[in-house]
């Protein structure tokens, strides 16, 4: 059976187009289309419902000494939670022990024992059994995702259309920050300025019965402003254009966070974490994550072939035309040697061999 955000009947009646994803009946676009709900992004604004997120608390137990909440997330994560301050915000892979990615994930910490995970609705569950059985002694955690819907305000006017709704001070004013116990059209709300769009926005955390009103309130007070509802597909284009990887695509239990050039997030001068040895083994990565740009006539897809001459030298893991930078891209794992940018490559879609390019990621990086 597949499962409803509390903003389901909200879709419905704007026209969502509702599919299947990772159990969840979500709007994949509205009557406006991917185009115009990534540009409106972009330019001006955009709202998600993210409500099939997980969320899971993370803290000390009763009587616990020491910081063995703080101590589970060094030793489960590959980013370093030593010096988080109250209020911040923090992305990481977690590893297995093959060096594997079992997730990513965003972590926001309320005190030194009191923290917020957000994971991918996908691997919930797996996340959640997985941490369960590898905590610290003295550190407990609970999967809170009942508690929570979760809208996503994106794009240049975000902040603008939030001060109408909040007082100033509940915004939180650097990127990856979070101000929690805070309201928002006087509903009690977690306000962290995070996103999956490349554009600068927030993501307000309510519980599920205030979302309809949260949810109508955003899009009323953002109507001049060009704010319109998007869906899943637009989710997807602005990622990619972000050059920000997608678990299940970009890894996996399988690839590793430093063949997915995710590095900056792997701290491998902590004492130890979950896969810190199998990544020391592993040696330098043979395969890494490139961005391709086409040059010729065509449109590449996920998991299909690159050629260098009669080579094969990869997969592709994502792709599609990017809206705004108007021009079809697609990001790779590729063996090292041909992963410099300028490389000439040729993937193969259906039978077919399209020319490309390799270029630095991100294909799109907005304006400070």
């Amino acid at each position: 059976m597949e499962l409803k955000t509390p903003l389901y009947e909200e879709h419905v009646k704007a026209g969502g187009r509702i599919v299947d994803f990772a159990g969840w009946s979500l709007p994949v676009q509205y009557q406006t289309g991917i185009i115009k709900e990534h540009m409106a992004v972009r330019t001006s604004c955009g709202l998600f419902d993210v409500s099939h997120m997980g969320e899971l608390h993370l803290h000390a137990a009763a009587g616990a000494s020491g910081t063995p909440a703080q101590d589970s997330l060094n030793h489960l994560l590959a980013n370093d939670y030593t010096g988080m301050e109250d209020g911040q915000s923090r992305y990481s892979p977690m590893c297995n022990e093959q060096g594997g990615v079992v997730d990513d994930l965003i972590v926001y910490r309320k005190s030194s024992e009191d923290y917020l995970i957000v994971v991918n609705a996908a691997n919930k569950d797996k996340d959640f059994e997985w941490m369960r059985a590898h905590l610290l002694p003295g550190a407990r955690i609970e999967d809170v995702s009942a508690d929570w819907a979760q809208l996503a305000l994106q794009g240049p006017k975000a902040e603008e259309i939030l001060r109408r709704l909040t007082d100033a001070d509940n915004i939180p004013e650097a990127y990856y920050t979070v101000k929690f116990d805070r309201t928002v059209a006087g509903i009690p709300a977690i306000i962290a300025r995070t996103g999956y769009t490349g554009e600068d926005g927030f993501e307000l955390y309510v519980a599920p019965a205030e979302a309809p009103k949260l949810w109508e309130t955003l899009l009323e007070t953002g109507k001049g402003d060009g704010l319109i509802p998007c869906g899943l597909g637009a989710r997807d284009t602005l990622r990619l254009e972000a050059g920000m990887p997608l678990y299940g695509h970009e890894m996996n239990d399988e690839i590793s966070p430093l063949e997915a050039r995710l590095g900056i997030f792997v701290k491998m001068d902590k004492p130890e974490f979950i896969g810190k040895e199998a990544l020391v083994s592993r040696g330098t990565p043979a395969v890494l994550r490139a961005g391709l740009v086409v040059t010729g006539r065509g449109i590449v897809r996920e998991n299909e072939p690159v050629f260098s001459g009669d080579v094969t030298v990869g997969r592709t893991t994502s792709g599609t035309k990017g809206p705004f930078v108007n021009k079809p891209i697609a990001m790779a794992l590729l063996g090292r040697e041909y992963t410099e940018p300028g490389t000439k490559l040729e993937v193969e879609v259906r039978g077919r061999r399209i020319p490309v390019e390799v270029v630095k990621l991100p294909f799109y990086k907005r304006k400070k």
